[in-house]
């Protein structure tokens, strides 16, 4: 299982199963950010998404339903806090309250991509530092361990009081570039906080 999630989503990762049954206990669950992801990542450890209904109402709110008993079980939810961001973000706050009060065992935010990453500081009076925050809200919501990719800033894993994994994209890409044999290739970075990645 080692290598589960890092053949599809670029992720060095595995969620720690000891026995069959633990397997059982095991209940992946996708939002609406990017359920391709969710699904290859489902297929590839050799199970199905859990069923959830999502449903959104006529004011933009959200209903999410857990449709299944993952009373005990270890609960991974993949939602990248993409663009839109806020929707994304609330959703996964969302999902993740539900399978808190559904009694899930433990809750995996797994956030390929951590939005409000760049806001990791204050650069002027009177900022939010909007990382942190969103910290709060995953905590509060009730995530036990979040696991995210290529952040920003490294110091975004200490705004948590939870266990963090960090995971880096670069060791897959640079394979998939140098079998290539591209000549004259040159990686650039967005901005000046990923030049260090």
């Amino acid at each position: 299982m080692h290598g589960a999630v890092s053949r599809t989503a670029t992720l060095n990762f595995q969620p720690t199963l000891t026995s069959l049954s633990d397997h059982n206990r095991l209940r992946l669950f996708s939002g609406s950010a990017n359920p391709l992801l969710a699904q290859e990542i489902a297929r590839y450890l050799g199970m199905d998404l859990g069923p959830m209904i999502r449903k959104q109402f006529a004011d933009g709110e959200l209903y999410i339903q857990i449709q299944e008993s993952i009373r005990g079980c270890d609960v991974y939810l993949v939602q990248p806090t993409c663009r839109p961001v806020n929707d994304h973000l609330m959703e996964l706050l969302i999902i993740i309250d539900a399978c808190r009060r559904a009694s899930a065992r433990q809750i995996t935010a797994v956030i390929p991509y951590y939005g409000y990453a760049r806001a990791d500081r204050k650069t002027a009076g009177r900022e939010s530092i909007t990382a942190k925050l969103v910290a709060n809200l995953m905590t509060q919501a009730g995530a036990n361990r979040i696991v995210a990719m290529d952040l920003h800033s490294a110091q975004i894993q200490g705004y948590f009081d939870i266990p963090f994994d960090h995971v880096y994209g670069s060791p897959v890409l640079l394979n998939y570039l140098l079998s290539k044999q591209l000549e004259d290739l040159v990686v650039v970075s967005p901005d000046v906080g990923g030049v260090a990645r």
